[in-house]
């Protein structure tokens, strides 16, 4: 008689056994338990039953969260206006064309004898225009000082009025005096508060051209382009301005009116120096424009450089 008394098959049954060996067919369906996959039907249709209820109730969480959401949203203005938002009240000055190779940054270079480099900046500046020129089934209406304006109103911004700076010219960079447009930001609600009369500060073209305006059309957000950092002033007194050297008030405030474009300014730069970079920084004129030449945190301002072989 052992002298564990039996005890030891007691003990040895305490311990997990290892699992017997299944086939590769015994895995996907397994006869004597019916399990596919190791599960039963009814392991399976638990399974699937507790997903099924999971996803559905996550679903009407997502769709009750985005209905809360989106009743708070405005399809036609947003909820943070001026002050409150983050883009703030100072709209920034933007200029086309800009290449997209980023290695080019803000310097427009090109030899005019070269076809190819200057159609390649033509090209750019058909792309910012191709809004301009395709402005079927929009509501917009031809506007001037001299009408009443309504905030809804959408003002047609005519690149006929561009002088030589169209499509037709090569915008002028085929003759090497390129043109450069001008634009501002859009910010909702924004209105300008307009010069209208010349102080100090303004250069002294703008000047001359603010006091050579008639009274009723100095509502206008002004802009200059001189020699950035006060550099090659000599080449910026025969550039020209078109349709006018300012956005007019009767395209403000935007309101997020269907059909609206920004107001554009064409600047013509006239004679510029061969195979040297001229400097440019233009300038947006409005008593609530805030200017900073700072290089880290330009406001109201735009630079670029022009490099003509």
């Amino acid at each position: 008689m052992s002298k564990n008394n039996g005890k030891g098959d007691k003990y040895e049954n305490q311990f997990p056994q290892p699992a017997a060996k299944q086939t590769l067919s015994e895995m996907i369906y397994n006869p004597s338990s019916g399990a596919i996959f190791g599960r039963t039907g009814k392991s399976w249709g638990q399974l699937f039953l507790f997903y099924a209820i999971f996803y559905i109730v996550l679903g009407i969480l997502f769709t009750i969260c985005m209905q809360v959401m989106l009743s708070t949203v405005d399809n036609h203005q947003p909820k943070w206006k001026l002050e409150e938002s983050l883009i703030g009240t100072n709209p920034g000055l933007g200029f086309r064309p800009l290449s997209e190779q980023t290695e080019r940054g803000s310097v427009i270079e090109y030899d005019r004898k070269k076809p190819a480099e200057y159609e390649y900046w033509v090209s750019l500046v058909d792309e910012f225009l191709q809004d301009y020129n395709h402005t079927e089934g929009r509501q917009m209406k031809h506007c001037d000082f001299k009408q009443t304006h309504n905030d809804n109103d959408v003002c047609v911004v005519n690149i006929d009025n561009f002088g030589p700076c169209t499509a037709a010219n090569g915008y002028g960079y085929k003759t090497g005096e390129p043109c450069i447009f001008l634009k501002l930001n859009k910010i909702f609600g924004w209105m300008p508060e307009f010069y209208e009369t010349a102080i100090n500060g303004m250069p002294a073209s703008l000047q001359q051209v603010i006091n050579a305006t008639s009274a009723d059309e100095r509502q206008q957000i002004w802009v200059s382009c001189n020699g950035h950092l006060g550099k090659d002033k000599e080449h910026f007194q025969n550039i020209t301005y078109y349709p006018r050297q300012g956005f007019p008030s009767y395209y403000y405030p935007y309101l997020n009116q269907p059909g609206y474009l920004s107001p554009v300014v064409a600047v013509q730069f006239h004679a510029p120096p061969k195979g040297s970079m001229l400097d440019v920084e233009c300038r947006a004129w409005a008593k609530n424009i805030i200017y900073s030449g700072s290089l880290r945190d330009r406001m109201g301002s735009v630079t670029f450089q022009i490099l003509l072989d």
